[in-house]
C-alpha cells in the first residue's frame, strides 16, 4: 500500500499527524528515528509566519530540512497560505499540507481550520494559491464535514484533487464533535471512492488494532496517529510492522528507555532554550511516567523540577520499572 507524493516513496503508510505544541523537531526527530512514512508538523500560521511575529517564524525556521517531513499551513487568505508555502519551500520542506481541520475555536474563529469545509469555495482558492506557489506536493487535511448536516468531504476532496492536492488526509469525525465519541472510520470510504490520490484515516488510531481496523473500515492507503504516539514515540514502527511487513522496533526498555526519555529532554533544551524547554517537556515527561507508574510524589517533583540536571537524576527511579515499583511499595 506504499505510495510516492513527488520523489517521496511514503513506506510505510504512517503517518504522524501534526499536534499543536507536540510535534515540534525534537518529537518528530525522535519518532522518525524508529520509523515512519512521513512526520508533519505543528500548524503553523502563515500570515504570522511571514510577517514574523514572535516565536511563529523560529519554530518554523528549524527542521523542516530533516528529510521525510511535512510542513502544516493554516490560514484563509491565499495570498498569506501562498507565501508561507513558499518559505517554507525555500526551507527544505519535502511536502506541504493544508490545515482544513483543525477544530479549534481559536483557529475555527478566524475562518481557518476546519471553518473552511462550511465555504468549500474560498477553501478551493486557497489550496489553488497554494499548489500555485510551490512545487513539492500539496496534501490537504480535514474532517468529515463542519458537523452531520455538512458531511461535505468526499466533495471537497474531489475539488482538491482537481486543484492538484496529492494526498488526503480525512479525521474521521465532524467539527462539531471534537473530539468526542468514536471516529468513524467507515464514513471515511466515501472520500476514498470519490479520488485516485491516496485517502489516510485519522482518528482513533492508536495501535496496530485500531490501525487494521481502520484501514478494513474505510478502504484507506495508510492511517494517520497522533495521541497513540505520546510517551511512545516507537508506535508508528508498530504499527508498521505488524501490518505492513516492516522489521519490529527495538522498543527501548530499561536503561535504554531511560536514556532515549533522557535524551529527548535534552534536545527539547536545546530547542528551546532552558526556560520554555522545561514546560515544553513536562507534557512528554508526564506521558512517559504514565507508561512506567512513577509514584506521584516522584512525578511532581520531576514536574515541577526548575533544574534541569535534577530532572535527568531523578529520572531513571522515575522509569525504570524496579525503581518505580519499589518506591510505590
Amino acid at each position: 500500500m506504499a505510495f510516492s507524493l513527488g520523489p517521496l516513496h511514503i513506506d510505510p503508510p504512517v503517518l504522524l499527524a501534526p499536534l499543536a505544541g507536540i510535534t515540534d523537531r525534537p518529537f518528530r526527530d525522535l519518532v522518525a528515528s524508529f520509523g515512519a512514512g512521513l512526520v508533519v508538523s505543528e500548524m503553523i500560521a502563515s500570515q504570522e509566519m511571514v510577517q514574523g511575529r514572535a516565536g511563529t517564524r523560529e519554530r518554523a525556521e528549524l527542521g523542516f530540512d530533516a528529510g521525510r517531513t511535512s510542513v502544516q499551513l493554516a490560514g484563509r487568505d491565499p495570498h498569506w497560505m501562498a507565501e508561507a508555502a513558499r518559505m517554507v519551500e525555500a526551507q527544505g520542506a519535502a511536502v506541504i499540507d493544508i490545515n482544513m481541520g483543525c477544530p479549534a475555536k481559536k483557529v475555527t474563529g478566524g475562518y481557518s481550520g476546519s471553518a473552511l469545509m462550511r465555504d468549500p469555495d474560498h477553501a478551493l482558492r486557497l489550496i489553488e494559491a497554494v499548489v500555485g506557489a510551490v512545487s513539492v506536493p500539496v496534501t490537504l487535511k480535514t474532517r468529515l464535514g463542519w458537523d452531520e448536516d455538512c458531511l461535505n468531504a468526499a466533495d471537497l476532496a474531489r475539488r482538491a484533487e482537481g486543484a492538484g492536492v496529492r494526498m488526503v488526509v480525512i479525521h474521521g469525525r465532524t467539527r462539531c464533535q471534537f473530539y468526542k465519541g468514536q471516529a468513524d472510520w467507515s464514513a471515511i470510504r466515501a472520500v476514498r471512492d470519490a479520488v485516485s490520490v491516496p485517502v489516510i484515516a485519522n482518528g482513533d488510531i492508536t495501535d496496530a488494532g485500531s490501525a487494521r481496523a481502520a484501514l478494513l473500515a474505510s478502504g484507506a492507503a495508510g492511517v494517520m496517529v497522533g495521541r497513540g504516539a505520546q510517551g511512545a514515540p516507537w508506535r508508528l514502527a508498530e504499527i508498521a510492522a505488524e501490518l505492513f511487513g516492516h522489521e519490529a522496533p527495538t522498543i527501548p526498555e530499561g536503561s535504554a528507555l531511560c536514556n532515549m526519555i533522557s535524551a529527548h529532554y535534552e534536545a527539547m533544551l536545546t530547542f528551546y532554550g532552558s526556560a520554555l524547554g522545561l514546560r515544553v517537556a513536562r507534557k512528554h515527561l508526564g506521558w512517559y511516567m504514565d507508561r512506567a507508574g512513577t509514584p506521584t510524589d516522584l512525578r511532581r517533583r520531576i514536574l515541577t523540577g526548575t533544574d534541569p540536571a535534577q530532572v535527568l537524576s531523578l529520572l531513571p527511579d522515575a522509569i525504570l520499572t524496579e525503581g518505580a515499583e519499589r518506591r510505590a511499595a
